[in-house]
């Protein structure tokens, strides 16, 4: 071969994928059942090791110490990143703004408990230009306090103590959350493929805000909530208003709550557009190595103060923007506004007309005043209806907006951290607020074979005890610790009349399981888990396992007072493939509905896989459907689903969109039938090689321990008392 034919050489190293084409598995086969999610956050991942205890750790914590470091931080170190004013306040508001902000009811993802701002994609989002530059200055403490504090916990804490700083009677701080330390990079953010696409693309109808995607809750992708620039960048503060209202309401606020954030939150701080943004370097996670995870860098000109480019909007709300008053409104309703362009071509609107002595001074130069400026996220305060007489209320009660704000500020910054027994640290409130799901704590001192030998007498079936005790807890999602069994909330409004539930079943199991738990001194929500924890023990026992169920007693029983009615409508399922059941068609298949089920109750690929077996042969399915049903012996604990599923001496034959028959290959009969969800773990490489183990002839033990397990994992999810 000569020179002429040599092939050039290539990089021994594959890039990125695992396929010669440089193609990941996914991408070769984009419809295959991707169960990256369920491991997402594997323990791996993580170098403290499996034996770091966070909470043990933050016993160690001088909280007061840390306070004072922060407090100085606002206003002292000024080494590397000039702040406006000299102060960081309106930065570090912001910061822990955007990290909370991310959170959304729907399905409980997002927000400031994990620390995820540090990750992609949140760390590149457009709306989080510069909040890489926040947490770099925050390091200095991270690393001096070291494992006492968490990311998450210190982000959540700086916006805090800066408006403490500002001037703010705080409501109350609580430590508790832990860091993750990979991108959560299967969250679903919208599918738009560029930043800040039109947010048509996420609306039924973009003039109804309720026809928003679900489960998102900002209007663009890279958005914490709204444009502040107007729905799609054009200016209508009434249509802004109403984008708002739907937002925030998937943030978990109401109107009041809603006003109070948002000018809560430009009371301090400011916008930075007094430049070119073509002038800034990449996003954190585009920039070359020499930027060291900072992104948005100025390559023109100073970048700093007066000449800061972050969201293209300039200009301070108020005339003092370090200090916490209700100068917000002041501004907005005492002046006449009109829309104007910044240096970085945004638009913003202005005062036609106002005092040189109302003007803040300038950043840099406090010799120069300069005009104040509204979004049209601040303008839709003034002119929706609802917002004014709110905005008028805190303008004319100074006291009132700054009790309003703090509560809703740790509202924002604590929905994710699921109920007040997971708070730690001394300044955690002791006020039990709605918004917490609160439970009183249960009892422990009854006699639990008692309790079991009363549910036996009932003559339930094992399948409605199972049911139950599984409908009651898998409500749990662990992306903001709500839901689960505690609390037996599935006996009040909404959860017992959840479709999904089976009322009727349910109604006739609970009449059964409630005088038990009068007479016994139990929480019905434990004697719901014992019932069902009974039920799995005789399915144990006909498939010939002596087992004994875990159990540990302690659950409340929460009481209607103590349940948001409308709070908990997000928990209700619209899909559960672990009882086969599916409330209607969505765009979604019924498997990757199954995924993220499986993921927010925290369970992983065997456990998940391992629990459909369990709970098809013991005849748990909704409405006692037989799809998956693979067995001649229900109500026994058999691998019988696996060792069906694994037969070749059957085929599959769909007869529905989402509906199949088993026949036997030989006489063409069909034997039984099955839901997508079941003939899945045939089907999918991964979860057939979790299948194949559970359906060996050696591993009928193994099967029935490892349900056992996954079962008690499942009831206990929500038992922070027990961690």
């Amino acid at each position: 071969m000569d020179a002429k034919t040599k092939p050039a050489g290539k990089c021994p190293v594959m890039h990125g994928a695992n396929t010669a084409s440089g193609k990941s598995v996914t991408e070769w086969w984009p419809n295959a059942l991707n169960l990256d999610i369920l491991h997402q956050h594997d323990s791996k991942t993580n170098p403290l090791g499996k034996t770091f205890n966070y909470r043990e750790e933050l016993k160690k914590l001088d909280v007061e110490a840390l306070k004072n470091d922060l407090r100085a931080l606002m206003n002292e170190s000024q080494d590397w990143w000039p702040a406006d004013w000299g102060s960081y306040v309106g930065m570090m508001a912001r910061v822990t703004w955007h990290a909370a902000g991310s959170y959304r009811v729907t399905d409980g993802r997002g927000g400031a408990n994990t620390g995820n701002q540090r990750f992609a994609p949140l760390n590149s989002w457009p709306d989080n230009v510069n909040t890489d530059k926040g947490r770099r200055l925050l390091w200095p403490i991270k690393k001096k306090y070291g494992n006492r504090i968490s990311w998450a916990d210190l982000i959540a804490l700086a916006g805090t103590i800066a408006y403490e700083v500002a001037g703010l009677k705080t409501f109350g701080f609580a430590f508790g959350r832990e860091d993750i330390w990979h991108p959560e990079k299967d969250i679903y953010w919208g599918d738009e493929k560029e930043w800040l696409a039109p947010s048509d693309t996420r609306y039924g109808d973009v003039t109804r805000p309720e026809t928003l995607e679900n489960p998102l809750a900002a209007v663009q992708m890279g958005l914490i909530y709204v444009n502040p620039e107007g729905v799609n960048g054009k200016s209508d503060p009434l249509a802004t208003a109403a984008q708002m209202r739907e937002t925030f309401a998937r943030m978990g606020m109401n109107d009041e709550e809603t006003v109070a954030l948002t000018a809560g939150g430009h009371t301090i701080g400011k916008t930075h557009g007094n430049g070119s943004a073509a002038d800034l370097s990449a996003d954190p996670e585009a920039a070359g190595p020499e930027f060291q995870g900072l992104g948005w860098m100025n390559t023109k000109g100073r970048g700093i103060g007066r000449n800061t480019v972050v969201s293209g909007l300039e200009g301070a709300w108020t005339t003092e923007p370090t200090k916490w008053d209700n100068g917000f409104f002041k501004m907005l309703f005492g002046h006449e506004w009109h829309l104007v362009k910044t240096p970085a071509g945004a638009t913003q609107w202005e005062p036609i007309s106002i005092a040189e002595a109302d003007k803040p001074v300038d950043v840099e130069d406090p010799s120069i005043r300069l005009m104040p400026m509204m979004t049209d996220a601040d303008m839709a305060l003034r002119v929706d209806p609802i917002y004014r007489e709110i905005s008028l209320k805190f303008k004319d009660d100074q006291a009132y907006f700054s009790d309003v704000f703090a509560r809703a500020w740790f509202k924002l910054t604590h929905r994710d951290m699921g109920p007040k027994t997971r708070y730690l640290g001394p300044d955690a409130p002791a006020e039990d607020l709605i918004w917490q799901d609160p439970i009183p704590a249960g009892k422990t001192g009854y006699d639990v074979n008692a309790v079991k030998a009363r549910i036996a007498a009932t003559g339930l079936s094992l399948a409605e005890l199972v049911a139950t005790a599984w409908d009651s807890a898998r409500t749990y999602r662990g992306s903001d610790m709500r839901g689960g069994a505690n609390g037996a909330r599935i006996r009040l409004a909404p959860q017992k009349d959840w479709e999904g539930n089976e009322p009727a079943r349910l109604q006739r199991v609970l009449s059964a399981l409630e005088p038990i738990a009068a007479e016994t001194g139990a929480s019905l929500a434990d004697v719901i888990v014992l019932a069902g924890n009974y039920g799995v023990e005789q399915a144990a026992k006909a498939a010939g396992f002596d087992i004994q169920v875990p159990f540990a007693p302690g659950r409340g029983d929460a009481t209607a007072e103590q349940t948001d009615v409308d709070s908990f409508a997000v928990l209700e399922p619209q899909a559960d493939g672990f009882r086969n059941f599916q409330k209607k068609d969505f765009v979604v298949s019924p498997e990757e509905m199954l995924l993220d089920r499986a993921q927010l109750m925290g369970l992983t690929a065997p456990e998940m896989t391992v629990l459909i077996g369990g709970l098809r042969v013991i005849g748990a399915n909704y409405g006692g459907s037989a799809h998956g049903v693979f067995t001649d012996r229900v109500g026994a604990l058999t691998n019988d689903f696996f060792a069906t599923l694994t037969d070749m001496a059957y085929s599959w034959v769909p007869t529905g969109a989402n509906s199949y028959d088993i026949r036997d290959r030989k006489s063409g009969a069909t034997r039984y039938t099955a839901s997508r969800v079941d003939l899945v773990f045939g089907s999918n490489s991964i979860l057939r090689a979790y299948a194949e183990v559970y359906a060996q002839d050696d591993n009928k033990e193994k099967f029935v321990s490892d349900f056992v397990a996954a079962w008690t994992k499942v009831m206990n999810a929500d038992r922070f008392d027990l961690v």
